[in-house]
Parts: structure tokens; sequence; C-alpha cells
């Protein structure tokens, strides 16, 4: 039996909250989960489920009014919830866990080249002079797939295609061989054939430094293709988790079932009807009893209107978080 990989990254109930003038906004609320070095987890979910302000929370980039009120963020064997702001910035932050934003336009510093701006990093994580952090730029500008790359380190971020500035932020991102990876929409603003393309080196990447990978998507085809195992939030919550294959064979959640029926398929009949969720996500405002999904959810018992459904075991290795999964009645 092949032992079990342990995980380099493991957050445990973590929450974080926007306190407003119109109440408290709890954008991630009880969130758990764990990342294996090589592994991919793709978090899924519709605009304001809560899934980048979970990875800012990871790197601590929360800014006022939110903050992180409880949980645990271990990285190996430490909460980085513990470390000093100082810690964070010379230990953690573009050093151990990387992130690649999904708008590299404003990721990228106007003022400073775009070779300026990845340097910057080396020098700053990897304590070395000037002239190495260069050739070393050059040599990730190259392995990017950036042409040119030493006429091209002279540039300025507007000087570069969508595409060519996300691929700078991705070899800023990996320049110090982090242990984790943290992708946030990275393909969102490009076109089809260019997303092909940087999750393809997203992923060659990934396995060449046998790093942690948590990829946030709201695109299923992304997913099916990236992903090891998948965590589906709805309204700061998790609702369902599983790897890749059983999510996708059998989904167990109303939400997920209603994501993966909304997709149409390659082998889709032409006059198939494309399905959607009904209605509109909520803001977690001030959020009553019972669970959030409750007033688009076909399979909704009175239990759902009283409590927030705990996420259980439906089968070994796949939670869901549904009393209509725990009643058996959802499909299996």
């Amino acid at each position: 039996m092949t032992p079990a990989i342990e995980p380099i990254l493991r957050v445990e109930d973590l929450r974080t909250y926007f306190n407003l003038r119109t109440g408290v906004l709890k954008a991630v609320d009880g969130v758990s989960f764990t990342v294996e070095p090589g592994k991919v987890l793709c978090i899924v979910g519709e605009s304001g489920s809560g899934k980048s302000v979970t990875a800012l929370s990871i790197l601590r980039l929360v800014d006022a009014p939110g903050s992180i009120e409880g949980g645990r963020i271990l990285y190996r064997d430490t909460d980085l919830l513990d470390l000093s702001e100082a810690q964070m910035t010379d230990r953690i932050r573009g050093d151990r866990i990387a992130m690649i934003f999904q708008d590299p336009m404003t990721s990228l510093n106007p003022s400073f080249t775009i070779g300026e701006q990845i340097a910057e990093g080396i020098i700053a994580h990897q304590r070395v002079g000037g002239d190495e952090a260069r050739i070393k730029t050059v040599e990730l500008l190259r392995l990017v797939g950036i042409p040119h790359a030493e006429e091209r380190y002279h540039d300025y971020p507007h000087h570069f295609s969508g595409g060519m500035r996300q691929r700078v932020l991705i070899a800023a991102a990996i320049a110090t061989e982090p242990d984790v990876l943290i992708a946030d929409e990275p393909t969102t603003a490009l076109d089809v054939t260019i997303q092909a393309q940087i999750l393809r080196l997203l992923a060659d990447l990934q396995r060449g430094l046998n790093s942690a990978m948590i990829l946030i998507t709201h695109d299923l085809g992304v997913v099916a293709a990236m992903a090891d195992k998948v965590m589906v939030m709805y309204a700061g919550r998790v609702v369902e988790y599983a790897d890749v294959e059983t999510l996708f064979s059998n989904p167990q959640h109303p939400y997920t079932k209603g994501l993966l029926d909304s997709v149409l398929g390659l082998d889709a009949p032409a006059d198939v009807e494309l399905h959607s969720i009904p209605g509109l996500p909520p803001v977690p405002v001030n959020m009553p009893a019972g669970c959030s999904f409750r007033p688009r959810c076909s399979l909704a018992l009175d239990v759902c209107a009283q409590s927030f459904p705990e996420l259980r075991e439906a089968e070994p290795g796949h939670e869901a978080a549904c009393h209509a999964v725990d009643a058996g009645l959802a499909r299996s």
C-alpha cells in the first residue's frame, strides 16, 4: 500500500469576517481543507462565494474592515496566524507560498520594468546580488515562454499583452520555487487559446516543482483538466469536497449538481436543454438560520430553514453539507 502523503498546507475552521455598517459579512465561515505536495486543489463557486477571500486569508492579505476571526492555517507545522507580519513577509509570502492574481495589469507596477519586479523578489528572498538576480530573472522569463527574454527584461508591463503579463506573474511566483502556489482565476481575462496555454504552463511548472497548487476558478472545464481534489463553496462555506472524478461522476450537493447541469458537454446533442440554477447567491451579511442555498434548492426540507447542515461523509473520501443528502433524498 502506498503511504499517505502528508499535507503541506492544512486549513482548519477558517473564519474571515468583514465588519460593515450593515452588519457582519461572513466571507469565509468555517472552511477546512488540506493540500498535498504535487497535488492540485480547485476551489469552485459563483462570484461572492468566498474563494478569493480564502486565498487571501492564507497569506494574511485581508484588508480592513476584514479580519481573520478564527481557525488555523498550518504550513507544515507552523500556524501562520501565530507569525508576526515581518515573519510572514520574510519567510512565507512570495517565498514558501506564492500567489498569482487574476488581473495581471493591476498586479504589476507600471513604473518598473518587469525584470526589475521579478528580480526584486529574488533579491529579497534568496539574498543574492543584483547581477545574479538578473540572470535568474532572464532564465525564468525563458522558462515561461517569453521570447527574447534578455531584451524584454527591460520592458514595462504596458509593452506586454494580457497573456504575456500573466506569464510574467507566473515567473515571479515560481522564482523562489514555492511549496504552495495559489492561482486566483489566472485565465479570466484571456481568450480561450491563451487560457489553454497558461493552464498547460501552470500544470507543467507545478509538476516540475512538485509544489501544491490551489487553483480558484468558476470554470468546470478547468477543474476537470487540472484538479486532483475539488472544494465547492457557497456563501462562504464548503458544501462539497471530493476528488475530481468522484465529484463529476457522483455529485451529492444540489448546488454542485446545478453547476454541472449548467454546462454542456462536448457530446451533448444540439437540442439539449441548458439548465440554470434559479435565483441569485445571497450576500452573506446577517444571514438567517438554516441552509443558505435553501431558497434556490428543489430538495429543501423543513429542517433546512432551521440549521445549516454539517459537512458529512456521503461516501468514503466524499463530503457534502446537505440535509437532503443526510436524509437519502439526493441521488447517489
